[in-house]
């Protein structure tokens, strides 16, 4: 249990409390920004998630160079990636921040590559994230940040950021699913 795991423990630990802001009706106040208005719980919620996506940079920097690569990290360090943006989506969704079907191409689509992550593993094969999985990464962790804080700032001047993060994630999602697909493609037809 080295420190870039526990730094990924922290990020796993983390998800609850992020549920737990937006799930009880906390009335901690709101801001008037514009036309919008931003509940004061989720700008901590969103202050917590982005907390807790830098995490995902600092446990992958420290085990690089360091050399504390570990099985255990290269298994807790996507889990908890995909634990953390599940979650934030789903939320999104019952916040009526994110409509259901977009959310539900961007989970399946986790599942599916880490299916054939799972595959791969099975055969042996490691499948290192990609350049287009890590602009995949980026671009939600960016849009969830931009819908949880209401637009904030870009509400003041109507600029709908959000709304157009939300569409360049779910752009990126589509892409890199199926470039891990059409690249590893090989390793399910010859999977035993």
């Amino acid at each position: 249990m080295n420190i870039p795991n526990r730094i990924t423990l922290s990020r796993i630990c983390l998800i609850p409390i992020f549920i737990i802001l937006l799930s009880v009706p906390f009335d901690w106040g709101e801001w008037q920004m514009g036309e919008a208005v931003l509940p004061a719980v989720d700008f901590a919620a969103a202050l917590l998630f982005i907390v807790a996506s830098t995490t995902d940079w600092i446990d992958g920097y420290y085990a690089r160079k360091y050399n504390l690569v570990t099985n255990l990290g290269k298994f807790l360090d996507p889990l908890a990636d995909k634990l953390l943006v599940s979650a934030a989506f789903i939320l999104l969704v019952e916040m009526d921040l994110a409509p259901a079907w977009l959310v539900i191409v961007i989970i399946s689509r986790e599942f599916a590559v880490t299916g054939l992550r799972l595959v791969a593993a099975g055969e042996g094969i490691v499948l290192a994230a990609s350049k287009l999985g890590k602009l995949k990464t980026v671009t939600q962790i960016v849009a969830i940040a931009a819908l949880l804080l209401h637009n904030f700032p870009f509400a003041y001047v109507n600029f709908p950021f959000d709304r157009i993060m939300l569409y360049v994630a779910l752009f990126f999602t589509v892409l890199s699913g199926y470039d891990y697909f059409a690249k590893n493609w090989n390793v399910m037809r010859d999977a035993k």
